[in-house]
């Protein structure tokens, strides 16, 4: 069976999703939120996060490699995440996958673990005021 990883293109594929992600972060007036909660310059987040989700979906643990052991509430922990804000996440990375062309088996594959994540790492029962 075919990881995620290889179904999007391995690293190559992985890349472009993540740069579509930030892309679509920056551009979409209903991600501002979350938009808001990263620096003006998002070099680092769009290289951390492709690291992550290198390993997350079957391919290289270059962000273990790199930093250790994974716990995705630390890092998360000063952002107030609710339901909107993960709501917001969840849309940059579906459009996102849309964007690169991942297949619709992919986004299926996809769609209940990035559920599980964005909630794993809410740490609000509702989203702060705008």
């Amino acid at each position: 069976m075919n990881t995620p990883y290889q179904l999007l293109g391995g690293e190559d594929g992985v890349r472009r999703l993540c740069d579509a992600f930030y892309d679509c972060m920056e551009q979409l007036p209903e991600a501002a939120d979350i938009r808001r909660m990263h620096g003006a310059d998002l070099t680092e987040i769009r290289q951390k996060l492709f690291e992550y989700l290198s390993g997350w979906l079957g391919g290289p643990h270059l962000y273990a490699q790199k930093y250790g052991s994974i716990c995705m509430t630390g890092p998360h922990r000063p952002y107030a995440i609710g339901p909107k804000e993960r709501d917001q996440w969840l849309l940059c990375m579906n459009r996102a996958l849309e964007q690169v062309g991942a297949s619709a088996e992919v986004q299926a594959m996809l769609e209940r673990p990035l559920q599980a994540l964005t909630d794993m790492i809410r740490n609000r029962e509702t989203s702060e005021p705008a």
